[in-house]
């Protein structure tokens, strides 16, 4: 009973048992116009990740059937994606090389599917969604910026028909380059890629309504089996015949260590495209998906693309699209693309074998141009230099360093950028106006007039052992530069979201130097659990509740109170 229960929260049956009849011609049609797209994408992008064609479309077949099942977002289409690809070869390549076997690389592929979705479904089971924010704006466009380089390096030389054998982005630049320059492209093959090319940009252009990428498949492999390119230039191949079936023969335990690292690099990547493409569609309909209950479903997609024959996959932010401009209403879309998928693989096998992989590389390379966003880099100079030079930093890393590599590139920027903002926080003085109410920036004010005998510190950050200091060396120049003697400082908290010992250690060094100089220091507008923070970390005796004062004016008022009091008692004195 409970069993049942449970497959009954699914959200593929709880559409199932709500489907409405007249869902079915928009869901049928749009599963259809999907099928056209998934074929040469698939392929395309397995063979970006140095595998065999035929691997991407078993990674498109079962995912979309487990995501139907488990998947939160009704219009989400998953499978193959060009962010991905260059992360798969980079993990799986090198150690398919060491063993010299050629099914070793699927093999590879596939555990390496398992172990990114088991930390996808471990990860949204702990609800830790929130990781993928490590990956800020610039960091995402200088990252996908720096894999669309990588993506279009690889598949030039298939495109042009040339042999190249060169790690690295700038050895297979120079490679290619002196094959262009020596005469080793292959006029056929070349013919036939950038024909492709052209056929697909220019669809795109033009906006025709038949997929550009249908267009151009379709197109070679008439042009191949009618003319014969099939004996000229190199050919995907027929698939194998079946159904796809667990293939991780020859796979140890080491290899598995191996796989781990780039597997948890691959599910942040792989839950950061899919959670925002998620969030964006269902945003447009009205709806909310949430983020952990995403990760599981992307988790158990990408272990059922493992255990058959398939390779990691994520939503696809060009399938997506297609799905919901056809009309998509529910999961069934992906159920029809799947099923024709699988026909395609069944019925028609050797079809494959008149695709010229030179026009598979032009497919890979104008999804890869898709990542590209140099708009975004420019933009983004203009509103801030510093987040401009970490997206810059970020394609760096992807190009000269790796494309594993440059993910912990970009996370660590993102981390420093993080530091490095919270350790030089803007801080100021506060002022009050003439005519005007409140106390102001003078940075922002310079005619405004200071209080007499009064310092007011405004510092917007969390308090920590990396700006401490900071604060203590910013209030001591004020004191010290103040145009009338210094009675009190207040320190303007409700910035200050975060407490350290360190940063106490400075607040108490801080009052001791100014009752040194018989100045009180106090706080105006703290949050309450920096209160008990204070108490906690033993110097709440220290700073008792007459050092804190609700609002920055009613610190003033107090200030001014004290003074008045001050100055009576003096007159009384006299």
């Amino acid at each position: 009973m409970s069993w049942s229960l449970g497959l009954g929260r699914l959200p593929g049956v709880v559409t199932a048992r709500t489907y409405r009849r007249e869902w079915l011609r928009y869901d049928v049609t749009a599963g259809l116009a999907l099928i056209g797209l998934l074929i040469p994408a698939g392929m395309g992008y397995a063979t970006a990740a140095g595998l065999p064609a035929y691997t991407g479309l078993y990674a498109t077949i079962v995912p979309l059937l487990a995501y139907a099942l488990v998947g939160p977002s009704r219009v989400l289409v998953l499978g193959p994606d060009s962010s991905l690809a260059p992360l798969i070869a980079a993990a799986v390549v090198p150690l398919a090389a060491a063993g010299g076997d050629p099914q070793r690389a699927v093999a590879l592929a596939g555990v390496l599917a398992v172990l990114v979705g088991t930390v996808l479904l471990v990860a949204g089971f702990l609800r830790l969604g929130f990781v993928t924010d490590l990956l800020s704006k610039p960091i995402r466009i200088g990252y996908l910026n720096g894999i669309a380089l990588v993506v279009v390096i690889g598949q030039l030389p298939t495109l042009l028909g040339i042999d190249v054998d060169a790690d690295g982005v700038i050895a297979r630049i120079g490679a290619i380059a002196r094959e262009v320059v020596t005469g080793g492209i292959d006029p056929i093959a070349a013919v036939v890629g950038v024909g492709s090319l052209v056929v697909m940009v220019t669809c795109r252009v033009l906006r025709v309504r038949i997929p550009g990428v249908l267009v151009a498949v379709v197109g070679a492999m008439v042009l191949s089996a009618v003319v014969g390119l099939d004996e000229d230039i190199a050919m995907v191949g027929a698939l194998p015949r079946g159904l796809p079936a667990p293939s991780f023969g020859g796979v140890g335990w080491s290899d598995v260590a191996a796989l781990l690292g780039p597997a948890v690099a691959i599910a942040l990547i792989a839950f950061a495209d899919t959670g925002v493409l998620s969030r964006t569609f269902a945003a447009r309909r009205g709806a909310d998906v949430d983020g952990s209950e995403e990760m599981r479903a992307v988790g158990v997609a990408n272990i059922a693309s493992g255990v058959f024959g398939g390779f990691p996959i994520c939503a696809s932010s060009s399938r997506t699209p297609v799905a919901e401009q056809n009309g998509a209403r529910t999961q069934l879309v992906g159920v029809v693309g799947a099923v024709g998928v699988l026909a395609f693989v069944l019925l028609v096998p050797d079809l494959t074998a008149y695709l010229p992989k030179a026009t598979l590389a032009a497919v890979v390379l104008v999804a890869a141009a898709a990542l590209i966003d140099v708009k975004g880099v420019v933009t983004m100079w203009r509103m801030s230099r510093v987040e401009a030079g970490l997206a810059v930093a970020a394609f760096l890393g992807v190009g000269l360093v790796g494309v594993l590599e440059g993910i912990l590139v970009a996370i660590g920027l993102s981390l420093l950028a993080v530091v490095v903002r919270a350790w030089q926080p803007y801080r100021t003085e506060l002022v009050e106006l003439d005519g005007v109410p409140g106390l102001h920036d003078i940075t922002r004010h310079p005619e405004g007039h200071r209080i007499p005998g009064l310092v007011l510190v405004r510092f917007d950050a969390p308090l920590f052992f990396a700006n401490g200091d900071l604060l203590d060396r910013h209030v001591r120049e004020l004191v010290a530069h103040a145009p009338t003697p210094v009675e009190w400082v207040v320190i303007a908290a409700e910035p200050i979201t975060g407490l350290d010992t360190t940063a106490v250690d400075e607040l108490v060094d801080l009052d001791r130097y100014l009752a040194n100089k018989g100045i009180r220091l106090a706080f105006a507008a703290m949050k309450g659990p920096i209160k008990d923070k204070l108490v906690r970390f033993g110097v709440g005796d220290r700073f008792d509740a007459s050092h804190f004062h609700p609002t920055v004016r009613a610190a003033v008022t107090a200030f001014r109170e004290h003074r008045r009091a001050s100055g009576d008692a003096d007159e009384m004195e006299r």
